[in-house]
């Protein structure tokens, strides 16, 4: 049996370098005619609940695999904002004026299928807004991906899944129009290489904690920590790059 792996608070600790890539893609989207939102891989739903009122959405309906996600996302839910479980991979609706997944399509794979089904579910003239890290090449998801190798017999998500900006840009070219795909490279100054730890346990580690007991991924952690250190150094402070790919399609 696994455990729900995500951590709200861990997340968190670099919530101001998270939110930039998100309030960069919102700012694609036009806000006009109260939107009927769909916020896909809402996390602890603040974004979602502020992203309901910059667009003065008549609805916003935040979707999550992460109980304890979901849990902390209900302080935020209102007489317009909602949250419920749902599988990214599957979900599909009907009618919705704007579909943003920021940082969570890189969990699944099959990203043509997916992009189609979210494409599908707007209105003629909806919007989606999609935000995915593609950053496998650096040494933080190559140590996670040789270790992910080693013990659980699997790929880094980010290295598999991810493509590249010009495989985006084909795949909406084909499902819609005004097609904007942008690959930017977002600066993180941390305090030090070590943060880079702490970082990766709030996003790419949880699938360790997932299927490790609480012994085994502390030691986990440590080789990832020794290893990763060895390959970028101890260094004070650490400018962390980290690519990210920024896509925007009409229906």
């Amino acid at each position: 049996m696994t455990i729900d792996a995500w951590s709200p608070a861990q997340y968190n600790r670099f919530a101001a370098e998270r939110e930039r890539p998100f309030w960069d893609l919102v700012a694609h989207l036009d806000a006009s005619g109260a939107p009927r939102v769909v916020d896909l891989g809402c996390g602890d739903g603040r974004l979602t609940q502020a992203l309901g009122r910059r667009l003065g959405a008549s609805s916003i309906h935040g979707i999550d695999a992460s109980p304890s996600m979901l849990e902390r996302a209900a302080r935020y839910g209102d007489a317009t904002t909602s949250f419920a479980q749902g599988d990214l991979a599957t979900w599909r609706d009907e009618n919705v004026d704007i579909i943003v997944a920021n940082a969570s399509l890189q969990w699944v794979d099959d990203h043509a299928a997916v992009l189609t089904r979210w494409m599908e579910s707007l209105r003629p003239g909806g919007q989606l807004a999609v935000q995915v890290p593609a950053n496998g090449n650096h040494p933080s998801h190559l140590v996670s991906g040789e270790l992910a190798a080693e013990i659980l017999g699997e790929d880094d998500h980010v290295a598999v899944n991810v493509l590249r900006p010009e495989d985006y840009a084909e795949i909406l070219a084909a499902l819609g129009t005004s097609v904007d795909v942008t690959l930017r490279v977002y600066l993180h100054e941390l305090a030090s290489s070590e943060e880079l730890v702490e970082w990766m346990k709030g996003t790419a580690l949880t699938r360790f904690r997932e299927r490790l007991s609480a012994e085994d991924y502390d030691a986990l952690v440590a080789e990832y920590r020794a290893r990763l250190l060895d390959r970028v150094g101890r260094r004070s402070p650490y400018l962390f790059t980290f690519n990210r790919i920024l896509m925007y399609a009409r229906a």
